[in-house]
């Protein structure tokens, strides 16, 4: 009888044309090609909005691609290495400019860097224990992550005017800390105005990821230290830092490439940057929009995105060392 009804429901469940135990191999063979097919429009979004217009602007700068191609982009000659070897002259005007503007995007991303990581540490770790007031000091410091970047930085280029602006008005004006109304826009300030916004910009990012890592970190090890005799800045030292370095080594990385490649800030901010404030995307821009040399721009986009994978692969390769070392 077990035979006869095992054999009645296989008739019943079976496919004409496809043996019973094929149809396992089938479903698992799907379940590996769901997430690909799943993945599939992201790939495709990716290819048309990043990779194929990074391989054209990389076929670009291989072209002597002027005002007078602009037209008909594909007939410009073919230069080969010319716009790479005229970028790379460094006693040639554009690779003296180049170098300059690279000089002034490494100053302005340290301090940038530097500063908004401290602030973000420091306002997280004050911010870690309850107190009265602290959800609305972490939704106000947030403010500045939350604005969109053209009401801000116009915000900022109306404060740092110099005769109407909030910023001479408080330094000179109320605490007499400099003389007269400097020109924030202009000069040498223009480094100093464009740091500044960089760093009011970019803590409040800092200190988000910093206080979403400080929840990881067991509390049963501050009491464990507290106990031990170890104060605040020990505990800091030898507790909180170590297990936030995962935290930190990602968050490093990603305010440098923001900051880096930041062309919003600079080009809101200033109506032609001055030499102190010329970053290497405004360079850039400057280089293919304004002289009409879209080769040459080209040439030098390439070479920023190929500093920024190197810097990038070496800092997670060191990274990788340190825990295999570890």
């Amino acid at each position: 009888m077990s035979r006869t009804a095992t054999s009645a429901g296989d008739a019943r469940t079976s496919v004409p044309g496809v043996p019973p135990r094929d149809r396992p191999r089938r479903r698992h063979t799907g379940r590996k090609l769901l997430p690909y097919v799943l993945l599939l429009p992201a790939l495709v979004a990716e290819l048309a909005i990043h990779v194929i217009p990074m391989l054209v602007g990389a076929w670009m700068s291989l072209l002597h691609l002027t005002q007078f191609f602009i037209r008909n982009w594909t007939a410009a000659p073919y230069g080969g290495l010319s716009n790479y070897r005229v970028a790379f002259d460094l006693n040639g005007p554009v690779g003296k400019e180049l170098v300059h503007s690279f000089l002034v995007t490494v100053a302005v991303t340290a301090l940038v860097v530097s500063c908004a990581w401290l602030f973000g540490i420091t306002a997280a770790v004050l911010l870690e224990r309850p107190f009265r007031g602290r959800s609305f000091l972490r939704t106000f410091f947030l403010i500045p992550y939350a604005l969109p970047i053209f009401t801000a930085v116009i915000t900022w280029r109306f404060m740092f005017q110099r005769d109407t602006g909030m910023v001479n008005a408080v330094l000179s004006d109320k605490l007499h800390l400099t003389h007269g109304h400097p020109f924030w826009l202009i000069g040498d300030n223009g480094f100093v105005a464009l740091v500044v916004i960089g760093i009011w910009r970019m803590w409040p990012f800092a200190f988000l990821t910093l206080m979403a890592g400080l929840q990881s970190i067991p509390t049963d090890l501050h009491e464990a230290a507290a106990i031990d005799g170890a104060g605040f800045l020990r505990r800091l030292r030898s507790v909180t830092l170590p297990l936030l370095r995962p935290v930190n080594r990602v968050l490093l990385l990603v305010l440098f490439l923001w900051t880096f490649n930041d062309f919003n800030t600079a080009y809101i901010l200033f109506d032609l940057p001055p030499a102190s404030a010329d970053v290497i995307s405004i360079h850039i821009y400057n280089a293919s929009f304004i002289t009409w040399n879209f080769g040459l721009g080209s040439a030098m986009s390439v070479l920023l995105l190929l500093l920024l994978l190197v810097v990038t692969l070496a800092y997670l390769g060191t990274g990788r060392l340190r825990r295999r070392y570890a």
